[in-house]
This record gives C-alpha cells, structure tokens and sequence, in this order.
C-alpha cells in the first residue's frame, strides 16, 4: 500500500499543523544546545588561553574536545534510539547537557575542562542525529522540509543568543572575560548558564509523543495512530498509515554499520552521497566563523566588545537566511537551494581572502586598512547568509530524507559522525593554518565550496513532497545503478 496525501484529501495535515509546529519545535531544543555550545565557547576562548595559560595549538585541542564526543554521540544515536526510541535519547542527551554545562563553568585544570567538553559533545552528537531522523518521521510529506528546518533555526537561534548572552556577561565584567561576577569569572558564567535551555529541552521532552515509526516497530499500533492523527490530521486513515509504514518495517532490521557497506567502494551510493553533505558542510569553514570570530576580529585589531557585536551580527544574518530557506525548501525544493548556496559562498570566501591579505603587523598587533576591513566584515556576512539558506538548514533536511528507511539511523548515524570529524579537522587546523596565512586559509575554504557544486550536479537526489516510505531506494546497487534525478 502507498499513502500519499494527495489521494487521501481529507488526510489533509494542516488542522494539526499547530500541534507538529511544537512537537517539532520542542525537538529542535537539542539544535539550539547544540548551536549555543558550538558558539559560547567563542567568547571564553582567550581567557581559557590566558587562565591555563596555553598555546593556541593546545588551546584548539581544548575548544576541539566537544567534537570528538560528538562523533561518538553521533555514532552510536542511531542503535541507542532504535532500542529506547526517540524521546528517552533527547531525555539523556539533556541530562549529559547539564552536567556538561556545570562542569565547564567549574573546571580545576585544563583537562577537567576538555573532559566536560567531550561529555556535552556527546549529547550534541545524540541531539544532531535524534533530531532530524524525529522531526523527518512525524513531519506530514507536505511540510517537511520546512519543519525539518526548525533543527537549524534553533541552531542558529542558539548561536545568536549564546552571543548576545556572551557581550551582556562580557559587559557586567566591564569588558575582561576574566573579570569577577558573584565569585567566577566571566568565561565561568558564559559556559555554565548553558544549564538553562538543558533543562527546558529535558523538561519539553516529555511533551511530545514518540516517533511514529518506532511505536509501529515496538508493537504500539494504538499509540502510533493516535500520534498519526496529531500530526497529519483526525481525517487521514491511520489504519492504512500504519500499514504502509509497517509494511516498510518488514523489509528493515535494526541498522548496524554492515548495513550501510556494499557496491565497489566500500559503503552503499546512498551512504557515500551522505558523506559527501556532511563533510562539505564543514569544509567551507563555517564554524571557523563561530568558534573563532572574536578572536579573529581581535587578532586584526578591533577591541573585544566590538569583536562580540560583531560575531552577533553575523548571527542575526544567519537567523535571517535560515527563515528565508524555512519558506523556500517545500517550494523551490533541496537541490536548486544548496546549488545557489554554493556558489555564493565560494565567491564570498574570495573576496574575504583578499581582504585578509592585506593583513599588517606581528601577533597580538595585527590590523587591516578600514577598506579591506570592512570589506572582510561584508564578505563573512554573505558568507554566512549564503550558507543559511542552503548547506546550513537543506544539510539536515537531505540526511533526514534520503536513505532507506532499513538503513535510516546508521546512515544518518554516520554522516553525522563525519561531519563532527570534519568539524574537528577545521577547528583544529584553523589556529595553525590561520598563523601561517590567514587569506590562503580562506582560499582553501573557497576551493572546497566551489567543489560542492559538481557534487550536488552529479550526485544528490531531489526529495522534495516524498514520503519517507517512496524514497525507500533499493540499498544494494552498484554505484551506477543508483538514480540521480536531474533537478525537480
């Protein structure tokens, strides 16, 4: 049996779309964790530098830790949730939050700070993957894209606000990230007030209803229409909604990495297209911007406070263009979104790395000439605003969507893992590479988004207004018996 909304009208989602607009807003807390984690560390880093009095090599190693928890997170989210469903992983990732939170705000050495850091990176991880794959599978066919969305909107969101938080602390401190408030210091307050939105996300997880899917999986057929009718409306006909997602579970066991390995190159098509998203996501340089802009905006001589709005500032442009890719997903579909996004950021990239070229003086006195300077400010702007409504938000719709629901969770498991390790390699090289040559750094950022768009050509699926079920593709072909859809 194929449902389909389209020949079942009066299944029509949109009387329930007020209820799946929270459902999944409430999921997507695990991204604003995520963004808010990925961007406060921005405002501790050079007083981090300067309490443990390390180097940037082994600062980078320290604000880096998070992303190997995120791997590990990442990769095992898929198994754990498949076993305990989707609602008890948000549940643990929001306590491990919370202890993260904590524990970076209170750390006796270095160590004990890289150690929190792996922690909360291991719920950023269970957050990355446990987020879309939920949102995909509650979402009506109709809206999600949209809703799939919602996951970076709250990262954004979480990074705009995990800034703004930053220069209001920043501010009490009169300007020191070392000053003193209530007996800690400023970096202590920026890293531990991540407790709150932890204990939300712990407390709103216990609104929504379990996935669909998994229900069907566990035996709770009941429980599974009664969720059915939440989100796609009280006139579908759950009982063929049931039968058509049972039917696909038949063909599917529970996902392990064997799974996804097939063809003449080690994974399946599908798997390799997933990998390729993520690590060109991360290629660009995009979290460069968020682990790294004040510093950067520091090391060419504009003074802390400033640096901070201006790391704010970008996040506005990156709120901005996620709304814009909210309304433009459904409509214009995933294939020409990422494609535009491409090639804006390539070109914003080079002209960022000209700016930086004309860079001027020794460390810890470097400036820019007010033209390339504000030249560069623009430059990242776009950059960002590029990336906001393409790689950004359509990333996570695209792993949500394309694979097979028998391999869904390892495949998306470990797209998400690489793109943690693709994460790392940026953050950890970025300090070195940045020394070194900070416009050749940016060229590189560039060549890998111009390299994006042969790969998007040639390789990735339109999975606009599918349901999940009609995009369960056989997961055994060759790499070329795999259909690549020209854009839809």
């Amino acid at each position: 049996m194929n449902y389909s909304p389209s020949r079942h009208p009066s299944g029509s989602p949109s009387n329930a779309l007020g209820r799946v607009v929270f459902i999944t807003a409430a999921a997507a807390m695990g991204g604003f964790l995520f963004g808010y984690d990925s961007s406060v560390i921005n405002g501790a880093v050079e007083a981090i530098r300067d309490r443990f009095e390390v180097g940037s090599g082994t600062l980078a190693q320290v604000i880096a830790a998070a992303l190997i928890g995120c791997a590990i997170g990442a990769a095992t989210a898929g198994r754990i949730a498949d076993r305990i469903g989707r609602i008890r992983c948000m549940q643990i990732a929001a306590v491990l939050f919370t202890a993260s939170a904590v524990g970076s705000a209170l750390p006796f050495a270095l160590w004990d700070l890289a150690m929190w850091r792996v922690i909360g990176g291991f719920a950023i991880g269970i957050a990355s993957v446990i987020g879309p794959a939920y949102i995909a599978e509650v979402s009506p066919p109709a809206y999600r894209g949209r809703l799939a969305s919602f996951q970076q909107a709250a990262i954004v969101i979480g990074i705009a606000l995990s800034q703004l938080v930053n220069w209001a602390i920043l501010n009490l401190a009169h300007g020191d990230q070392r000053g003193v408030i209530g007996g800690l210091e400023a970096w202590q307050w920026m890293l531990g007030i991540m407790v709150v939105p932890a204990v939300l996300y712990g407390v709103l997880s216990f609104t929504i209803p379990e996935s669909p899917r998994f229900l069907i999986a566990a035996g709770r057929t009941d429980n599974a229409k009664t969720v059915l009718r939440q989100v796609e409306g009280e006139g579908i006909d759950a009982d063929a909604r049931v039968l058509e997602i049972g039917s696909a579970l038949q063909s599917e066991r529970k996902s392990t990495l064997k799974d996804l390995l097939g063809g003449r190159f080690l994974f399946l098509p599908i798997v390799w297209i997933g990998i390729g998203l993520s690590v060109f996501q991360q290629l660009v340089g995009i979290n460069v911007i968020f682990y790294y802009s004040s510093s950067l905006w520091q090391s060419v001589g504009i003074d802390p406070t400033s640096s901070f709005l201006y790391s704010f500032e970008t996040s506005v442009v990156n709120i901005v263009g996620t709304v814009i890719v909210m309304f433009l997903v459904d409509r214009i579909g995933r294939r020409p979104l990422v494609l535009i996004g491409s090639i804006g950021m390539a070109l914003s990239l080079a002209v960022a790395a000209w700016a930086f070229s004309y860079k001027s003086g020794a460390a810890g006195d470097m400036a820019l000439p007010h033209a390339q300077g504000l030249t560069a400010l623009i430059a990242a702007n776009f950059f960002v605003f590029f990336f906001s409504i393409s790689w950004g938000a359509v990333v996570w719709v695209l792993l949500g969507e394309i694979f097979p629901g028998r391999i869904r969770t390892a495949a998306l498991g470990l797209a998400a893992a690489v793109q943690w390790v693709a994460n790392w390699v940026i953050t950890v090289t970025f300090p070195t590479l940045s020394g070194w040559n900070l416009s050749a750094t940016y060229i590189i950022y560039a060549a890998f988004a111009a390299l994006s768009i042969p790969f998007v050509l040639k390789c990735v699926p339109e999975t606009k207004g599918k349901t999940l079920e009609e995009m369960d593709l056989p997961a055994t072909a060759e790499p070329e018996a795999v259909p690549v859809p020209a854009g839809r």
